[in-house]
């Protein structure tokens, strides 16, 4: 892949030889991990690069593409440019469906599900075709969830498109992906904020959490199944997360205000990005004062500090 100029618009802060090291988990969340974005433009203006990208379902999409050297102006650029448009989404993600819809509609048993996300990341991010994680600039985790054995899968080496659609494919709205005799699903349903993944990794670890609060999806009274379906996955990876949040916190952790955008909601990206832009004051003078703080001054770069 050719190598992307900078964008004058975000001049790069000069490395400091002592400069901390930062590793970055990246949560799931559907359309509201398009805020993540925010969180990369932050991370290159102030010069930074992460030792290690840790990312599930939406935040899988998002570390792999910053991991293969997409930085996050131009991250934003193609989301505004592919996702802008309701119409012509609509069009690109039902030419990938793996099922006709009217199975869906009419909840009829089916066989797969309605989209195939290996499709739609080719459409999306086509720069994923034939890259590896052996290429990416920045080591990446990505989460999915092993259907058969329940358990989760931590995918670190080989393709990267078909790791990242195996922890995009949210059951019934994507198919799953098979892989190495695995049944492989959406990552959020086993860890989806997984900064324990980046523990120890570096000297700051951030943990960006796009996942929403309680009041950020209004139903109706008579819910359609998809609502339903999503409304609960959401309420067990909130749970997951809270748990995990008990016994173990990242450095920094984000928790990005999304309310009134549905997981589903792509079409409405310029409008996420937009809500989630106060965030990217806020991580920068977490990092900074992070960054000044006595414990970083005096460590070689790479070391990793107690919390």
């Amino acid at each position: 892949m050719s190598t992307l100029p900078p964008d004058p618009a975000f001049p790069a802060v000069p490395s400091s030889p002592v400069q901390p090291s930062i590793a970055l988990a990246l949560g799931g969340g559907g359309a509201r991990g398009l805020a993540h974005i925010i969180v990369l433009e932050a991370i290159d203006e102030l010069g930074l690069k992460p030792k290690m990208i840790a990312g599930t379902s939406i935040g899988a999409l998002m570390g792999a593409a910053y991991a293969m050297g997409l930085p996050g102006y131009r991250l934003r650029a193609i989301m505004e440019e592919t996702l802008g448009n309701r119409i012509d989404l609509v069009r690109q993600l039902f030419a990938a469906r793996s099922e006709p819809i009217q199975h869906l509609l009419r909840l009829l048993p089916v066989r797969s599900s309605l989209l195939s996300p290996d499709a739609l990341l080719e459409r999306l991010i086509p720069e994923f075709e034939g890259q590896t994680f052996e290429t990416l600039q920045i080591p990446l985790k990505v989460v999915a969830t092993d259907l058969v054995q329940r358990e989760a899968v931590v995918i670190d080496k080989g393709p990267l498109r078909q790791a990242v659609a195996a922890s995009i494919a949210i059951p019934l709205v994507f198919s799953p992906i098979a892989d190495k005799g695995r049944v492989l699903v959406d990552g959020g349903l086993v860890n989806p904020l997984p900064f324990d993944l980046i523990a120890g990794v570096a000297d700051i670890t951030i943990a960006v959490d796009v996942s929403g609060a309680a009041s950020s999806t209004a139903l109706d009274d008579r819910p359609s199944a998809i609502e339903v379906l999503m409304q609960s996955i959401h309420i067990m990876e909130k749970s997951i997360t809270n748990q995990k949040l008990r016994s173990e916190q990242p450095d920094i952790y984000l928790d990005v205000e999304l309310d009134g955008f549905g997981v589903l909601e792509f079409w409405r990206a310029n409008e996420i990005m937009a809500a989630a832009s106060p965030i990217k004051n806020k991580l920068q003078q977490q990092l900074k004062r992070l960054m000044a703080a006595p414990r970083l001054e005096a460590a070689s770069p790479g070391d990793s500090q107690p919390k």
